[in-house]
């Protein structure tokens, strides 16, 4: 069986960025090996709504697709063209001042870059 090193970023909603106070709401992994990038969400309206009653949740899911659209190298309508998956993975990942942010990168190791995806989404994402 083989298995592939990947790194992954947890997606955070920052609500108010000068309180930095944040709800995690998805995951971004990339896999060289396996030539995969992906991502995968679930946004906790209660959550949220107890964080910051006035949260925009329709920009936040705005926000995740677009992550999303990146993964699958989707350009054009204002999303960035940047070629192969690392260099969208480096993008997706670099620090910002959003109301969805990048937390740092951790890496692993899966036979399965799919199914691992969804397991951080679970383990990480309540």
């Amino acid at each position: 069986m083989s298995r592939y090193g990947y790194q992954y970023v947890v997606l955070r909603c920052v609500p108010r960025v000068e309180r930095e106070e944040f709800v995690n709401v998805g995951v971004v992994l990339y896999s060289q090996g396996a030539d995969f990038l992906e991502a995968a969400y679930r946004v906790d309206e209660g959550r949220l709504r107890a964080l910051a009653p006035s949260v925009d949740l329709e920009a936040v899911s705005a926000s995740l697709e677009t992550v999303c659209q990146v993964c699958r190298g989707v350009t054009g309508g204002g999303l960035p063209t940047l070629g192969g998956l690392g260099r969208r993975f480096g993008w997706l990942s670099a620090p910002r001042s959003t109301v969805v942010q990048p937390g740092p990168v951790h890496g692993g190791l899966t036979s399965d870059p799919a199914a691992q995806l969804h397991t951080l989404l679970d383990r990480l994402v309540d």
